[in-house]
């Protein structure tokens, strides 16, 4: 199968992101088509990335090898993923915000059963780690060779370069202008924007 994100640039991240719409990723008996991305780079002018600062126990499965998942917590209680692209090193990765359940529909209703409606079982990236029932043992697992629990295929049909929309990234309290979150455009599935606010210390 072809993975040509595994060894682009890093600097070429923004471009992986916006390939990776459409692809399919699969776990635990769900199938989801991703339908929004967020891009984050690990060269050092990237503040809003995770690596910014150079490895961490927490990071370091963002340092390669391309194709594994890197999975952190937030506020303690959701997890969100990337898939780690670039060359070895350099920790360039790609968050999957949200796709559209496209098969294993009842097990996703399961592991979401507060989801409204089927559009919403995966529209943010936390919904998505649960629907597809990822958790911390799928940290630096591969998404390409088939020892991981989720694997990545491309879609049967691109999607269409008029149909992919960007704008500014969600939830980072760093370059958050940055136009590295890429959606499909008018899909119900793509989570609702919200600009970031910093949370007053008490």
């Amino acid at each position: 199968m072809n993975y040509p994100w595994l060894t682009a640039p890093a600097e070429a991240v923004a471009d992986t992101a916006r390939d990776l719409l459409g692809w399919l990723v699969s776990a635990h008996g769900v199938t989801a088509r991703l339908t929004e991305v967020e891009a984050y780079s690990g060269l050092g002018q990237d503040p809003a990335s995770h690596a910014h600062r150079g490895p961490t126990a927490r990071n370091a499965a963002m340092f390669g090898p391309a194709g594994r998942l890197y999975l952190y917590r937030i506020y303690g209680m959701h997890s969100c993923v990337n898939v780690v692209c670039g060359p070895e090193g350099q920790a360039s990765a790609v968050l999957l915000r949200a796709a559209e359940v496209i098969d294993g529909l009842a097990t996703a209703r399961a592991r979401r059963p507060a989801a409204r409606s089927d559009h919403d079982l995966a529209a943010g990236p936390a919904k998505l780690v649960q629907v597809l029932g990822l958790d911390a043992s799928a940290y630096g697992t591969s998404v390409v060779d088939g020892s991981g629990p989720m694997t990545m295929t491309p879609p049967p049909v691109p999607v269409a370069p008029e149909l992919i929309e960007a704008g500014p990234r969600v939830g980072v309290t760093s370059a958050h202008e940055v136009p590295w979150r890429f959606w499909i455009k008018g899909d119900p599935t793509v989570s609702a924007y919200r600009r970031h606010v910093r949370r007053a210390r008490r």
